[in-house]
């Protein structure tokens, strides 16, 4: 017999909106599965890894903006959604995180399948709620419909994120035969009104006065998913001289008059005097540019954030005010209060990234063939209406340095861990309209392979794979550079290549390691196909070292 707590959990989160449902198989969990696998409106889908499964629940609430569902059984089951919660917590995700676990009775007694599953994502999650392991009184039940909706709505209120209900079960946990499941109509649900966040008029009036004594302002957008309202009013502020936008790729505000290319010259001490903002302004979440949070740290800066809960994080060192705003509404009001900028400011960053922008294509054709070259080209190639899923190390590295991307792009910043790439790209590619990018590197590739595990169509899904056999990003970091042990046990050299992935799971597959071999790929990789398709672009690790440091010295040099 399924208990009817389990049966109005479901039509709670159907009754609230929710969809979705990644389930791992299992025994302790049966209770919740078979009730969202005969829910009518729920579309169930079976992942047997639980690492790659968390990933995959992220990939697609990112898109949707709503939560996943999460379902796995007891024991370590749980613990391997952990890097996928981390992740979604630090990107402000919304998840519902339901598992099953043996009933308080049998925790810490040698039964099978059993560990400390109370609050066992300690602070990696919003929150932590115990379903109620009895129903004898009505309040319990009560109870149980207060938990599920409480969960919901603190998965979306903002800053999202994860939420995890456990659940003891006792058996039996499979329905009898014959028996009809009754889903609540209608859910007991409580409904949350949005309201949006705004400063009030004497708070801006104050502003207003104090923008005044500032000649330098500095926008700088952190991790957001792509808002066409905000870019609008990113371009206007920047055409019109009233502030410099340096806007990294995960921004996903990179528009006309930005500053892209800044990885390029900031850390050359000699242009920073002509660079050097009095004002910081910033919303959104981390950005991708090390030398940009040097950059600022090291000045004497006033910094703003803008952000809707009042929680602000202190990246660059100097943060002297938080507005809880929207970003959207502060920004149109900021726009008819800029005083002019400082003669020679907005136009120091100008010419530095015309300069750039000028001399790369041709500093990385005199370079020659690697990885930095192969990535221009794909994304050259890359059809506008597309989603960029981007693995960490050097993949986005590459991409940050290119500029300016008209495409959505993704990354998982928010741990900024190699673990799970694949697996938020297809995610992301079973909720997406259009054709979805996943750019990575070998290590994260073969580290995630579980990925793929599953029987579910991804037609839509194109991986670009950089395989120089090693972790390539340890040659550009001074340290491990420098020491004989670079080769084995910070690099990691492998030997695999990805055909044998292919042909067992049925993708279509090319090996290419020349330019020319990668312009015939290209022409025919993003044509719709009836299955996925990997690119693999072979080079050596040591080869693309030397190809950074002359093209970034040859671009120094047009300074």
């Amino acid at each position: 017999m399924i208990l009817q707590p389990i049966l109005d959990l479901v039509a709670i989160c159907a009754a609230q909106g929710i969809r979705k449902v990644i389930l791992s198989p299992g025994s302790r969990c049966a209770p919740l599965t078979l009730a969202f696998a005969r829910h009518p409106e729920m579309e169930v889908r079976t992942i047997s890894d639980e690492r790659s499964a968390a990933f995959i629940a992220l990939g697609m609430a990112q898109l949707l903006k709503q939560p996943v569902v999460l379902v796995c059984t007891s024991g370590s089951a749980v613990l391997n959604y952990f890097p996928g919660l981390a992740e979604a917590f630090f990107q402000q995700i919304p998840l519902l995180v339901l598992t099953a676990d043996r009933p308080p009775e049998w925790v810490d007694q040698w039964d099978g399948q059993t560990i400390f599953q109370e609050e066992v994502y300690g602070k990696h999650v919003k929150k932590s709620f115990r379903f109620p392991d009895s129903f004898i009184h009505a309040d319990q039940l009560h109870h149980s419909h207060r938990i599920v909706n409480e969960a919901i709505h603190l998965a979306r209120q903002f800053p999202s994120g994860p939420v995890h209900i456990n659940i003891p079960l006792r058996e039996p946990f499979y329905p009898e035969e014959g028996e009809v499941f009754h889903y609540p109509s209608p859910a007991p649900i409580v409904k949350v009104v949005p309201s949006v966040h705004q400063l009030s008029k004497a708070s801006l009036d104050r502003l207003k006065e104090e923008l005044r004594g500032f000649h330098r302002l500095l926008i700088v957008p952190g991790q957001q998913e792509g808002n066409p309202e905000l870019l609008a009013v990113i371009e206007r502020l920047a055409a019109q001289n009233q502030a410099v936008v340096v806007a990294d790729g995960l921004s996903n505000l990179q528009g006309e008059g930005t500053i892209t290319l800044h990885d390029h010259w900031l850390g050359l001490e000699e242009l920073h005097p002509a660079l050097v903002p009095d004002l910081v302004i910033s919303f959104g979440k981390s950005i991708i540019s090390k030398s940009l949070k040097l950059f600022l740290r090291k000045q004497n800066i006033s910094h703003w954030h803008i952000q809707p809960d009042h929680q602000a994080k202190d990246t660059y060192s100097h943060l002297t005010q938080i507005f809880g705003s929207e970003p959207l509404p502060f920004l149109l009001w900021l726009e008819g209060q800029l005083p002019s900028q400082s003669s020679g400011y907005v136009e120091g960053w100008r010419h530095l990234e015309n300069r750039i922008a000028q001399g790369l294509p041709k500093a990385l054709e005199d370079a020659g063939f690697g990885e930095y070259l192969a990535v221009k080209k794909v994304l050259d190639s890359l059809p506008e209406k597309s989603l960029l899923q981007v693995a960490n190390s050097m993949p986005i590295r590459y991409v940050n340095f290119l500029g300016r991307r008209k495409q959505e792009l993704f990354c998982n910043r928010g741990t900024s861990g190699i673990d799970g790439s694949n697996s938020t790209a297809v995610g992301a590619s079973w909720v997406s309209e259009v054709p979805v990018l996943l750019l990575t590197g070998d290590m994260a590739f073969f580290y995630d392979r579980n990925a793929f595990w599953h029987k579910y169509p991804i037609p839509n899904l194109r991986i670009v794979l950089l395989n120089n056999h090693a972790g390539g990003i340890f040659r550009l970091i001074e340290g491990p550079s420098k020491q004989p042990e670079l080769e084995e046990f910070f690099e990691t050299q492998q030997a695999l290549n990805a055909s044998h992935l292919a042909s067992e799971y049925g993708f279509e597959y090319v090996l290419v390691n020349s330019s020319q071999g990668l312009d015939q790929a290209l022409a025919t990789f993003f044509e719709a196909s009836a299955v996925p398709k990997i690119l693999e672009i072979e080079s050596q690790s040591q080869h693309n070292a030397a190809i950074l440091k002359q093209v970034k010295a040859k671009l120094r040099s047009l300074l």
